[in-house]
C-alpha cells in the first residue's frame, strides 16, 4: 500500500509539472463548474415541483413519479453534456501539451466542438446509466444502493479513458467506451483502482485544509469582528475552490497521460517513462 501511495504521489507531482507549465488548463474545470451550477439552478424548480407532485399523488413512498424521472433524466443529460464537453476540451489541450504542441483555451475548445456529436451521445449513455442506478436505489432500498454502488464503480472503471479517447479519436460514443475498456485490459486491468490514488492524496489535503479552515473561522468569530469573519470565510471559499480546480485539472492531465501511454506506448513532457510503466504493469 505504501508503494502504491508513493507511486500515486509521484504521478501527481508529474501532473503538477505539466499544470505548472500551463496554468490556463485550470480554466476548463472552472468554466465547467460555473456552467454546472447554472444548470443545477435552472432545474431546481421543475424537479422540485415534480417531486412534490409525486408526494401528493402518494407515490413518494415507492419512489419517484414518471414525471420526476423524466425531469431527472433531462437534468442528468444536460449536466453530463456540460461536464464531458469541458473535460474533453481539457483532455484535448493536455494531450497537445504532452505531445509538445502549442495549445490554448481556444485549441482545447476546438477539440471539444469537433466532437460535440459524440460528446452528446456519450452524455446520453451516461445519463441513462445514472438514471438506472438511481432507480435501483429508489426501488430496492439497501440492496439497491449496494448494487448501484457496485455497478457505478464498474462503470467508472470501464469508462476511465473515454474522455481522452473522444478528444484524440473521431469515433462514436459506444466505440469510445469499447476502446476505453480495451486499453484498460491491455494495461491496468484490475490494477487500475490500486494505482489510482490521486484522489486519496487530495482527500488528505482537503481534510487538513478543512481543519485549518475551521480553526481560522473560530478565531475570527472570537474576535467579534464581522469584517474579519467575512474575510476569513472568503479566503476559505477561494482556497477550497482553488484546491478543487487543481485536483480536477490534475485528474484530466493524469488521464490524458495514461491514455497516451496506453495508446502509443510513450509519455509526454513531465512524466517519467519508467514510472508509468510500473503503473501500467498488468496483473499477473
Amino acid at each position: 500500500m505504501a508503494g502504491k501511495f508513493a507511486r500515486s504521489w509521484s504521478l501527481m507531482k508529474s501532473s503538477a509539472a505539466v499544470l505548472r507549465s500551463d496554468k490556463s488548463l485550470m480554466m476548463f474545470p472552472l468554466l465547467s463548474g460555473i456552467c454546472c451550477l447554472l444548470v443545477a439552478a435552472s432545474f431546481l424548480i421543475p424537479i422540485g415541483m415534480a417531486m412534490v407532485g409525486a408526494e401528493r399523488a402518494g407515490v413518494g413512498e415507492h419512489g419517484l413519479s414518471v414525471g420526476a424521472y423524466a425531469a431527472l433524466f433531462v437534468f442528468y443529460l444536460v449536466q453530463y453534456f456540460v461536464i464531458i464537453f469541458f473535460n474533453t476540451a481539457l483532455a484535448g489541450a493536455a494531450l497537445q501539451r504532452l505531445r509538445g504542441e502549442a495549445t490554448s483555451l481556444e485549441a482545447g475548445f476546438a477539440v471539444a466542438k469537433s466532437r460535440v456529436v459524440s460528446i452528446f451521445g456519450y452524455a446520453l449513455i451516461a445519463a441513462t446509466v445514472g438514471l438506472v442506478l438511481r432507480a435501483l436505489q429508489e426501488r430496492l432500498g439497501l440492496i439497491g444502493r449496494l448494487v448501484a454502488g457496485f455497478l457505478g464503480l464498474a462503470w467508472t472503471v470501464a469508462t476511465f479513458l473515454v474522455v481522452p479517447v473522444l478528444a484524440s479519436q473521431d469515433i462514436g460514443p459506444m466505440d469510445a467506451v469499447k476502446r476505453s475498456v480495451e486499453l484498460l485490459k491491455q494495461t491496468w486491468g484490475e490494477n487500475l483502482i490500486g494505482n489510482a490514488g490521486l484522489g486519496v492524496v487530495f482527500g488528505i489535503v482537503t481534510f487538513v485544509a478543512a481543519l485549518l479552515a475551521v480553526g481560522l473561522i473560530v478565531v475570527a468569530a472570537s474576535m467579534q469582528s464581522a469584517a474579519a469573519l467575512i474575510a476569513i470565510i472568503a479566503i476559505v471559499v477561494i482556497g477550497f475552490t482553488l484546491l478543487a480546480l487543481i485536483q480536477a485539472s490534475l485528474q484530466g492531465i493524469y488521464a490524458a497521460a495514461l491514455y497516451q501511454y496506453a495508446e502509443e506506448g510513450t509519455v509526454g513532457g513531465g512524466f517519467d517513462q519508467a514510472l508509468l510503466e510500473r503503473a501500467f504493469q498488468p496483473k499477473s
